[in-house]
């Protein structure tokens, strides 16, 4: 059977039994990378730990809260550094992006024994008004006043970015705004004593991401390559209005992070 192009999806159209030897042998690969994944997985859990010796207070609606609070009961605690400084008017679209899925995925993981929580250098009051607008139920405490988000180097003073050189990532780089995104992880031994066991950034984040998860099955993927930069179409779920989809020719917004 002679083989067209698909002018929009720049595709071959073929017959079954080629599309069957085609899905097949990116299966070979598919199954390749899931066990690099998994292996990288392993790896992962056996990084060194580091010790927690500095103590944190974070404001929450249950009031002052330390990070050994933050476990609520468990051994394992997730941070998601959720780029939200003081005194903005809202947090940051490509954060809420992420933040959408958290909490339908908070009470599988508490059977796992691990605790999710979202910490922004924000107020509380900026905090749980922006919350209560987007209708989410996580907890998400303030380490406004803490060091916190400067030492898991999520947070930069305006003079490192005056500078145009700070610590992100795990290299010295540029960086368009005083707030990143980030995860960490910590873990509680019995004796009370917490351990940070890691910490991704960027591009790293896009495990958690589960719509790009869905997108990257799809023939246009994430239909990112002709937009000002990655997740320029993205918007706070409140914000697409009616629109089927974002209309590509009026994105021309700096990106809110480096991705």
């Amino acid at each position: 059977m002679a083989t067209t192009r698909n002018e929009n999806l720049n595709a071959k159209v073929v017959s079954p039994a080629e599309w069957l030897a085609a899905r097949k042998e990116l299966l070979t690969k598919e199954k390749e990378f899931t066990r690099l994944r998994d292996e990288l997985s392993r790896q992962r859990r056996e990084l060194p730990r580091v010790k927690v010796e500095k103590q944190y207070l974070f404001g929450s609606a249950k009031g002052k809260q330390t990070l050994a609070d933050l476990f609520d009961g468990r051994s394992q605690l997730i941070v998601y550094h959720f780029m939200f400084g003081p005194g903005w008017k809202e947090g940051c679209p490509s954060c809420s992006f992420l933040a959408d899925g958290f909490d339908s995925a908070r009470i599988h993981l508490a059977q796992r024994d691990a605790t999710l929580v979202v910490v922004s250098r924000a107020t509380l009051p900026e905090i749980e008004a922006f919350q209560k607008r987007m209708g989410w139920q996580f907890p998400w405490v303030s380490s406004f006043g803490s060091d916190f988000n400067f030492d898991y180097h999520v947070s930069f003073s305006k003079e490192e970015i005056a500078q145009g050189k700070l610590y992100y990532n795990y290299e010295v780089t540029k960086f368009p705004s005083e707030e990143g995104p980030g995860a960490s992880v910590f873990y509680k031994n019995r004796e009370g004593d917490i351990f940070h066991t890691y910490s991704t950034y960027a591009r790293g984040l896009d495990i958690l991401l589960t719509t790009y998860n869905f997108l990257d099955l799809t023939p246009k993927g994430r239909d990112e390559e002709a937009l000002p930069h990655t997740m320029a179409w993205v918007r706070h779920h409140d914000r697409y209005g009616d629109a089927r989809i974002v209309d590509v020719g009026k994105l021309t917004s700096a990106p809110a992070a480096q991705r």
